[in-house]
């Protein structure tokens, strides 16, 4: 812990405009901020390069575990706050940073001038589907299902108070994935903190998404064997007849729940070969697109697979051949160990292992920790917050049916749709992979989606956005 003595003579230093340029020795001084449940362990200045201005990166830890990184504008802050979230099972502090993309990442709000900030969620995790971390520990669950919002957001402002000499004037949370279940979760569980949200493609029911759901495609796809069913390379074959049936111009599904895909000319007559499908792979694609149901025909989950998502399989479901991808595997067999049951039943634990008709009721308890599908944004809405929900209806992996159902039970407890519009945006965006990680036959990703600038136009103008994708 920090000696508070030397505290907040730093503050009386700092009064100045908070437009006012900032020095490396005011940078340097964070490192002996103190605050209640944790410490600054780093602060420094990182120099201004062609895509960002020159900012002091701050490292805490909100005890007992969660490991935050601040970024503040040297310069030109903008007066305002802006917090990302994090994809899968998170434990890798600005991750989403390493990269080029802005889902998840710090830069979008770097970039406009906003002091920024993420976490690790709470852990150090070897990957983003490694959960092992979570193993009988309900403080660490705790801390990923909703804590880490709150202590980001806490010591984010009390490290720009104290370098501003004022705090900040309206805050901004941005997620897609697993930081599109934070962004709901921030609406409920803190409905004053952020006056705009940004959640896409969020995994709101994540023990019937990552459990239930993902358990189904697995064992959907294993035979008695243990063998994985449909293999990749088929991918291209059964999308092309998708496309043909369902798509458009393009060969993008506009809104796969009207399509209603029909495989019996491709059922191969004697010999399997690649143009044609098995008996065993159209039961494969049979469950996977109508998603999973108990023994008495109950469906568990809104909707399964979306047609069109198929040029997306290989990352998520399939695999390709040199061995990638496939992470649903990977995801529902570490959350299922570590994280779906109050008991955890540990690393021997299968997909196969899942009952449909037994096993839900045991998520209800780790439900309560990590889901945010709750229709009821009252408070969020009577703060006067502003919510920019969107999806790709080609998500393979988190499925857009939900995200619409949500939409529709949050019209329903708001009053009706033209008062929830009035808080919430939903775009939901065809031919769109999850996060819009890749391409797809439109040559639509993230890169071509931009909810920040709208989202700013509504909250200083009080203009709802009509679209996210630029050039719309």
């Amino acid at each position: 812990m920090r000696v508070p003595s030397v505290v907040f003579s730093i503050s009386a230093v700092l009064l100045a405009a908070p437009s006012l340029a900032r020095t490396d020795a005011d940078c340097s001084a964070l490192r002996n901020v103190p605050f209640d449940g944790g410490y600054v362990t780093t602060a420094q200045v990182i120099s201004k390069n062609d895509a960002l201005p020159a900012y002091c990166e701050v490292r805490a830890t909100a005890l007992p575990n969660i490991s935050i990184e601040v970024r503040l504008p040297m310069e030109d802050w903008n007066g305002k706050y802006y917090q990302a979230g994090r994809g899968g099972f998170c434990g890798i502090l600005g991750r989403a940073d390493a990269g080029n993309s802005w889902i998840n990442a710090m830069r979008p709000g770097l970039e406009r001038g906003y002091a920024t900030a993420t976490s690790d969620s709470g852990h150090h995790g070897l990957s983003v589907v490694d959960a092992a971390w979570a193993h009988h520990d309900p403080h660490a669950e705790r801390d990923w299902g909703w804590r880490s919002i709150g202590e980001t957001n806490r010591v984010a402002n009390l490290l720009i108070d104290v370098l501003y000499g004022t705090p900040a004037n309206q805050a901004v949370f941005q997620g897609c994935s697993t930081g599109g279940r934070m962004a709901h979760m921030a609406a409920q569980k803190y409905p004053d903190m952020f006056q705009g949200i940004i959640s896409g493609a969020p995994a709101m029911d994540y023990t019937g998404l990552v459990a239930t759901k993902m358990s189904w495609l697995m064992q959907a796809n294993t035979d008695p064997d243990g063998n994985q069913i449909l293999r990749p390379g088929k991918e291209k074959l059964i999308g092309d007849a998708i496309a043909g049936q369902c798509g458009n111009e393009k060969s993008v599904v506009e809104d796969p729940r009207l399509c209603e895909p029909d495989f019996s000319a491709l059922k191969c007559d004697a010999d399997a070969g690649d143009q044609c499908l098995t008996e065993a792979e159209l039961g494969v694609l049979e469950k996977w697109y109508s998603g999973p149901v108990n023994s008495a025909g109950d469906q568990l989950y809104p909707g399964g697979v979306p047609a069109g998502s198929e040029p997306f399989w290989w990352l998520w479901l399939t695999g390709n051949t040199e061995g990638g991808g496939k992470l649903v595997n990977a995801f529902t067999t570490n959350f299922g160990a570590y994280m779906a049951f109050a008991d955890d039943p540990g690393p021997d634990w299968r997909p196969s292992d899942f009952d449909f008709d037994t096993d839900p009721a045991k998520l209800a308890t780790m439900a309560k920790a990590y889901n945010s599908d709750s229709p009821d944004l009252s408070a969020f809405r009577e703060a006067g917050g502003k919510m920019i929900v969107w999806h790709g209806w080609a998500d393979a992996i988190v499925t857009p049916f939900k995200t619409v159902e949500w939409y529709e039970q949050a019209a329903d407890k708001a009053g009706g749709q033209d008062v929830l519009e009035q808080s919430v945006a939903l775009f939901m965006i065809p031919g769109v992979d999850h996060c819009g990680i890749l391409k797809g036959p439109a040559g639509v990703s993230s890169a071509d989606i931009d909810p920040m600038g709208p989202l700013e136009t509504w909250l200083e103008t009080g203009v709802r956005p009509e679209t996210i994708v630029q050039g719309q």
